[in-house]
């Protein structure tokens, strides 16, 4: 399309990314927003263009719940048609739900994902499920629950489109928050953020604008979290000071004080070993290295740490296991025993807690992202919180305690 034709159906925001999804620049298109931020619009836009750009191309636009697909995604894929001017070329089918292009017989099938089972025999007549939509993804059980949908549905074609649409959950330990700071860092995916300030102001509406400086002046985190699609938080979360993003190679060249630290697991517990530079002058920790293991033998931990510390600088560890440090020094490894005492854990996170920031690379930390980002206070029976730090999925929180150990300590307190 145009520009000209273009900004009939979809609003500046998205024109960069119609360019990227017209020169196939990715895959996967994550599109995060607030409400009104046009998102579902610019991607019913972008599937149907997909299927009549590409003779051998079909959809499949997929919600949780099957039940919401005909009043909410089927009318907004014919809202698509007809502003794209070729409403007449696209006939609704009811029984199964899918959307014919009618010159050709491709099709845009509507499922819902319910039971996951049923898409298996999801088949196009006609070339191949191209293009996938994920409505309200964040409606999905997690990760592991898309991937194994398109494991099924991208089959038989080189080239595929995949969008994720969704309003960010207020918590960043939602699952697709963190899903989306990961997807941000990998190539062959484009992260899209969006609300309704980029939207034409005629396309919303006075009342809608109007809710929305309401909203802004009486409660401007719900107006955050609402309309600008920001991950405000629960309240409970205990290290607000996150930031999840990649760290290129060329940051990480200039890295001169990285800490080091193991936390020991045994039985359901895992190894953890991180690596984090401690930028002093600005008090933040760059977190660039996890390995994560249940049942990691002490010959494969010693390569994996040797792998990354090859100047045999000190790893602090748990003094817990003076056994297993001990296994790791006969490997060559320079251990040093974390002191750990009374107060220890409390002052720890405190510490971590008061830093600056403290930059986590979710691609190569994976676990340490989601155990730090997810880390937050037990609730109790009047919605607050319970005092002190749960203990529970906290191992790597441990091992990054354990690095810094020697920075945090001061006077009069064993660590």
């Amino acid at each position: 399309m145009e520009n000209k034709e273009l900004s009939a159906v979809l609003a500046p925001s998205f024109y960069g990314l119609h360019r990227q999804i017209r020169n196939e620049r990715a895959t996967h298109y994550w599109m995060a927003g607030g409400r009104g931020s046009g998102k579902s619009s610019a991607a019913s836009v972008e599937v149907l263009l997909e299927v009549m750009r590409h003779p051998d191309a079909n959809g499949a636009v997929l919600r949780k719940v099957g039940a919401t697909l005909r009043d909410s995604v089927l009318g907004q894929l014919l809202w698509a048609a007809g502003a794209l001017g070729v409403r007449d070329l696209w006939e609704a089918r009811f029984s199964p739900l899918e959307l014919v292009f009618t010159p050709t017989g491709q099709k845009v099938f509507l499922r819902g994902v319910d039971d996951p089972r049923k898409l298996k025999s999801l088949r196009a007549e006609k070339g191949y499920i191209r293009c996938i939509w994920y409505e309200e993804a964040d409606e999905f059980s997690g990760p592991a629950e898309l991937r194994s949908i398109n494991q099924t549905l991208m089959r038989g074609g080189k080239k595929f489109t995949v969008f994720y649409t969704f309003n960010p959950p207020k918590s960043p330990a939602h699952w697709i928050n963190r899903e989306a700071a990961q997807a941000a860092c990998r190539s062959g995916t484009v992260v899209h953020r969006s609300d309704y300030r980029g939207m034409p102001k005629e396309w919303l509406g006075e009342a809608f604008l109007a809710e929305a400086e309401r909203l802004k002046a009486e409660k401007p985190e719900a107006y955050a979290h609402e309309y600008l699609g920001e991950a405000v938080g629960t309240g409970g979360e205990v290290f607000t000071n996150l930031t999840l993003r990649k760290i290129a190679p060329e940051e990480k060249a200039g890295f001169c004080r990285v800490k080091r630290g193991i936390d020991w697991g045994y039985g359901a517990d895992p190894f953890v070993y991180l690596a984090a530079e401690y930028d002093r002058k600005r008090r933040r920790l760059l977190l660039y290295h996890e390995f994560y293991k249940h049942r990691a033998g002490y010959e494969e931990i010693a390569r994996e740490i040797q792998e990354e510390n090859p100047l045999r600088e000190p790893v602090l560890a748990e003094s817990a296991e003076p056994r297993s440090n001990d296994e790791l020094k006969a490997r060559g490894i320079r251990v040093v025993p974390a002191k750990k005492g009374p107060g220890s854990v409390e002052h720890g996170i405190t510490w971590l807690q008061n830093l600056s920031e403290i930059v986590i690379d979710p691609e190569k930390c994976p676990n340490a992202a989601r155990e730090l980002s997810g880390y937050s206070l037990e609730p109790d029976r009047e919605g607050g919180f319970l005092s002190g730090f749960p203990d529970r999925d906290n191992h790597c929180i441990d091992a990054l305690r354990y690095a810094c150990e020697r920075e945090m300590r001061k006077p009069g307190l064993s660590f």
